[in-house]
């Protein structure tokens, strides 16, 4: 089997990488390695998994762009049996600074390397990495009710995949997305190509080089560890369902091998796996003994106070459920800060 991961040099893409490395099969890495450009780091961060996968013999890392056509069709060869989407501009910030820049990452290269698919590999299984961002403000149509240390969902368990889409704010991120998403399903039905969307909650795990426009949970452990303060926009009530990166990558696998021909699940943890910012905080210091220094600003445009997934339908279709509890994900992650701090210094 050959697989062909873009994004490759991310969490998500690195731990998909690895995942079928494993299991024996040909796996090319696709990444441009600009993620730390974007966020406006001055350290390394994409390039350590990048130099990771280089342990892998059977990985090929390319580096290139999701938006050049030739470096997708360079990174296809002959062909491909799977490929996992995950490069991306994953920041809401980000997107609303430089929409344009945004848009041709998250749409137009999602059409690029579709349309490349299309062209030299039509077989190919196509997995998209989403976001619940799609739904944009439609999400506070749900009440809620406000506990001491969270909010929940009033008489609704999660967000199913029936939530509308369209007449609301999305940002420039969450159309862009969307965008991909909806292309994504269309080259599904007009093309005939088997595609799957899988729009996503919180997705952490080792390998995370969180800030704080994006990967809370592993921004959150690394200022932990090296204490330094965060600011929680709004009051840390605001809730997550948190799902390990591990059983993300469990779940695009399921699809692939189910013969489904295409679809659409909202992944997460689901109702049994979540936390607000303020219940993270109290499993993080009682994990690293470390107290959090933090302080609250202003809420931000957009940001949802409440997402959880109704994952039904996603462990119905594929059989699949969350086996990483937030516990166990976090200290995984932790651990892996603590071996690996001189990244962050």
């Amino acid at each position: 089997m050959k697989v062909l991961i873009t994004g490759g040099a991310g969490m998500v893409g690195s731990h998909a990488a690895e995942y079928y490395a494993k299991k024996g099969d040909k796996v090319i890495v696709l990444d441009n390695l600009m993620r730390s450009k974007l966020f406006g780091y001055d350290k390394k961060s994409v390039e350590y998994n990048w130099n990771y996968l280089k342990g892998y013999k059977n990985i090929e890392r390319i580096k290139g762009d999701v938006r050049e056509k030739k470096d997708v069709l360079g990174a296809i060869g002959k062909g491909v049996d799977l490929c996992i989407h995950t490069a991306g501009q994953p920041g809401v910030r980000l997107s609303c600074e430089d929409p344009m820049e945004d848009f041709s990452i998250n749409a137009f290269g999602t059409v690029n390397v579709l349309d490349a698919l299309r062209e030299k590999s039509k077989g190919t299984v196509f997995v998209y990495c989403s976001t619940n961002k799609v739904f944009g403000e439609n999400i506070d149509i749900i009440n809620l009710i406000e506990k001491e240390k969270r909010y929940i969902y009033d008489g609704v368990k999660g967000v199913g995949e029936d939530m509308p889409v369209d007449l609301t704010g999305h940002t420039p991120y969450g159309a862009s997305k969307y965008t991909g998403d909806i292309y994504v399903q269309e080259y599904g039905h007009i093309y005939g190509m088997r595609t799957a969307v899988f729009r996503m909650s919180c997705i952490y795990g080792t390998r995370q080089f969180g800030f704080e426009d994006q990967g809370w949970v592993a921004h959150f452990v690394i200022s932990n560890l090296m204490k330094r303060p965060v600011t929680i926009y709004g009051n840390g009530k605001q809730v997550r369902d948190v799902l390990y990166v591990d059983d993300l990558v469990d779940a695009f696998d399921r699809f692939y091998t189910s013969g489904i021909k295409h679809d659409v699940y909202n992944i997460g943890g689901g109702p049994e796996n979540t936390m607000s910012l303020l219940e993270f905080i109290d499993i993080l210091e009682a994990d690293t003994g470390i107290k959090m220094k933090y302080k609250f600003g202003d809420w931000r445009p957009s940001d949802q106070k409440v997402y959880i997934s109704d994952i039904t339908k996603v462990s119905g279709k594929l059989s699949w459920k969350p086996r990483v509890r937030p516990a166990e994900g976090v200290n995984l992650l932790v651990e892996w800060v603590k071996a690996n701090k001189e990244l962050f210094k």
